[in-house]
């Protein structure tokens, strides 16, 4: 039997026990974060000999310099020529969509000028050289490859350097393929703490990157978290999340699966149902009970379920878009008859999945939106990571002469009021009647 947390919004405590289920507590380790202060240390002051020392320590892989850790743009090309020839249409195809997708999101400059001949404006300019993080050992995945790597280069970023842990030496041929594919420019196969301070200071063979984007274990994100300010980073992100918000016309298979697939991430991963029909919440439930079995990750989803899961019945939509709202919750989906209306009162989610045939999983390989989402509420002020996420916008000032005479007076007035006469003399230099 599944003991998941049945909530009511008719109950007195409802509120009460919906911040308890929210509540995720993020502080950090203590030994996490003096292992990391450490390592970061370490690779700061001492480069590829960290580096290496530190990849044999935790990878189990011994290399006489960083060189060998390097893994050859032609392996990665190899390794997506290697591939099943559906395994690779599927990844080919995939990659397409992220792209088209991101394309649109392109920005440009822009610039006017106002009446007195000043021109101001915009300059839209992509960063020069990225680090994409990517797990290994236990978790591969191709697909944060290309959700991190394709943006990025629709953005126009430079150069792309990858790090991925290959422990004991097994590399995973699908993440090197996706490499390949998106463009990657050099790969290096190291991981953990080490590998985000290699890129955050660079080294003797690493160079020091812009950005540092894409997931990793506690060790990773503590260490993105600390080198925060000498890069730039995509999130800090918690665990995974979905929100199902249904009105029992979908099957109910479907509803018990699509919760499955987050739970099995990880035993912190949070799955919430929110419905108004009590007896389809029953029914979920039973489907639940009876597929969990035959899952491979059953012990992980089970830990998920009963730890942060939940399956809350509400009077009506209208209230259970307020609980999403106030939830808002990294993926969202509306498993509803008409979904499109619903989708409009949404304001604060990741990603929305509108209808009872767009599953969470599709998002995450393949429709095209990036899966790199806001996580434990910051959807309420976040946004998907994307081709903004890799440039930078500069503002343009050409003040004309005439300008130059109505502004330096009124930036001269502020700036006395401020108490900074270097400031209002800079500007009163410039009026055409200052002596």
């Amino acid at each position: 039997m599944l003991n998941i947390r049945r909530l009511c919004s008719s109950k007195a405590d409802f509120s009460k026990r919906l911040d308890e289920l929210l509540a995720f507590e993020g502080a950090q380790d203590e030994a996490i974060e003096k292992t990391v202060a450490e390592i970061l240390a370490e690779v700061k002051i001492k480069g590829d000999e960290a580096v290496l020392a530190y990849t044999r320590r935790f990878d189990r892989l011994s290399a006489s310099n960083m060189a060998a850790l390097e893994i050859p743009r032609a392996d990665c090309m190899d390794a997506l020529n290697g591939l099943p020839a559906a395994q690779k249409s599927a990844l080919e195809e995939a990659a397409a969509r992220i792209r088209r997708f991101h394309e649109r999101q392109l920005q440009s400059g822009w610039d006017y000028t106002e009446a007195d001949g000043t021109r101001l404006g915009q300059m839209v300019t992509p960063l020069d050289r990225v680090g994409l993080y990517v797990p290994g050992g236990k978790a591969a995945y191709p697909s944060s490859v290309l959700m991190n790597a394709i943006p990025a280069r629709v953005a126009g970023v430079k150069e792309l350097i990858m790090v991925a842990p290959t422990p004991g030496g097994e590399r995973n041929l699908l993440v090197l393929a996706a490499a390949a594919l998106a463009g990657v420019d050099r790969v290096f196969a190291i991981g953990g703490a080490q590998a985000v301070g290699a890129l955050a200071y660079g080294t003797e063979t690493v160079p020091r990157v812009d950005k540092i984007v894409g997931p990793g274990n506690a060790y990773v994100a503590c260490a993105k978290r600390r080198v925060f300010g000498i890069v730039g980073i995509d999130m800090v992100a918690g665990p995974s999340e979905i929100l199902v918000l249904a009105d029992g016309s979908a099957d109910p298979d479907w509803m018990a699966m699509d919760l499955f697939s987050q739970a099995e991430h990880d035993e912190l991963a949070q799955s919430i149902l929110v419905c108004p029909e009590a007896p389809y919440i029953d029914r979920v439930l039973a489907s639940m009970e009876r597929l969990l079995p035959s899952m491979p990750r059953q012990v992980v989803i089970q830990a998920a379920l009963e730890g942060r899961g939940a399956l809350i019945h509400v009077r009506d939509l209208d209230e259970a878009v307020v609980i999403a709202n106030r939830v808002a919750p990294e993926h969202l989906e509306l498993a509803l008859r008409d979904a499109a209306p619903w989708a409009a009162k949404i304001h604060h989610a990741g990603a929305i999945f509108i209808g009872a045939y767009t599953s969470e999983s599709l998002g995450d390989y393949c429709a095209g939106p990036n899966h790199v989402l806001p996580t434990s509420g910051s959807a309420r002020f976040s946004s998907p990571l994307g081709v903004y996420d890799f440039q930078k916008r500069t503002s343009l000032i050409e003040v004309s002469q005439q300008g130059a005479q109505h502004l330096g007076e009124m930036a001269a007035i502020l700036a006395d009021g401020e108490g900074l006469p270097a400031h209002a003399a800079s500007a009163r230099y410039r009026l055409e009647n200052n002596t």
